[in-house]
Formats: structure tokens, C-alpha cells, sequence
């Protein structure tokens, strides 16, 4: 059984905040994977050593600057997600998984109807956290397709997706708003990111 706890999950303040945090932490992982190359970049000819500097945070970075950015602009579909659905308290378990497996959060919406969704863009357990509840979680979205999780107080929202998306779950009630702010592609099959 879930409770709706505001009109959207905007409108609660420490939600807010929290947003604001996950953008600065994500311009940050931007930042910190795309200056030190490009100083090193301009310094070449300048500085002994800044070609082979360059050349190795190349290597070292370039498989993970296309993650970062991705995960920076799809924040836009958190807050849009935030500003659409509201923050509704259920109760959830994180099973254990192997290590390198994505953190994975499973709510149970219906007695018939556990949903097992993945946290993305990087593996953040919610339950290790500053939460006191660890068997409790805020969603904010469609069921079937995703939405956004933060443990109780929405002071910290992660985006998660399906486990294992299904398409034949098109329609209905909510598809339209799910499309709307992205959780849902023109295909009708669920985003992944």
C-alpha cells in the first residue's frame, strides 16, 4: 500500500535540494573526466612530458566520458519525471547481487506486481544511504517503466529503469504522461537511461 505524500515530487522542498546536488555531482564527474585532457591538450609544445600526459588520461578516460555525459544530460528527464508524478512510500528489499551486478531495488506496487528496477547511471545502494528506514523507499513514476527513487525524504533521487523492459506493456493509463517526460520512447518501449 502506497501513500501519496505531495501533488508532485517537486513540490517537496528537500527533493529540490536534492536534484540540485545530483546535477552539481554529475557536472563534476564531467569536469573532473574532461579538464585534465584538455589541459594537457593546450600545454603540449608548452610542457615537457604534455603529450604523453595527454595521450595516457586519453586512454584512461575515454571509455567513461560517454557514460558521464549521457547520465549529465539525462538529468533533465529526473526533473522531469520529479515534476510530473508524485512521491508515492512503499515498501521495498534490495536483493543481494554478485559483485559488478547493477544495484537493483525490488517494490512490490500489487500483490500480484513486484517491480525489479535497475539504479542508473552508476550502481548507488539507496539502503546505504542516511536512511533509517531501509525496508521503505519514495517512487516517483510509472510502474512499468521506471521513475525515480530516493530513500524516505526524497532528499537524494536516482533514476532506475525496468529490470527487463517489456513492450507488450504499451497503453493504458499513464502511458501518455510516461511518454511525455521520457520514461517511454515513440516505440513504445521503455528509455534505458
Amino acid at each position: 500500500m502506497s501513500v501519496t505524500l505531495t501533488k508532485t515530487a517537486w513540490d517537496h522542498p528537500p527533493t529540490v535540494v536534492g536534484y540540485k546536488r545530483l546535477a552539481v555531482r554529475r557536472l563534476k564527474w564531467v569536469l573532473s573526466l574532461g579538464v585534465p585532457p584538455l589541459t594537457a591538450l593546450v600545454c603540449i609544445g608548452r610542457v615537457p612530458h604534455a603529450a604523453w600526459a595527454f595521450w595516457s588520461m586519453l586512454i584512461l578516460v575515454t571509455p567513461y566520458l560517454p557514460w558521464v555525459i549521457v547520465a549529465y544530460f539525462r538529468r533533465r528527464r529526473v526533473v522531469a519525471v520529479l515534476q510530473s508524478y508524485p512521491w508515492r512510500e512503499w515498501p521495498c528489499r534490495h536483493p543481494r547481487r554478485p559483485p559488478g551486478s547493477p544495484a537493483t531495488v525490488a517494490i512490490p506496487f500489487k500483490d500480484d506486481f513486484t517491480a525489479l528496477f535497475r539504479i542508473i547511471p552508476f550502481p548507488v545502494e539507496p539502503a546505504t544511504l542516511e536512511d533509517g528506514h531501509p525496508d521503505r523507499i519514495w517512487f516517483a513514476g510509472d510502474p512499468r517503466f521506471g521513475g525515480v527513487v530516493s530513500p524516505v525524504g526524497g532528499h537524494y533521487p536516482v533514476r532506475v529503469v525496468p529490470h527487463t523492459p517489456r513492450r507488450e506493456e504499451c497503453g493504458g493509463e499513464g502511458f501518455d504522461l510516461a511518454r511525455r517526460v521520457g520514461l517511454v520512447r515513440g516505440s513504445g518501449k521503455g528509455t534505458r537511461t
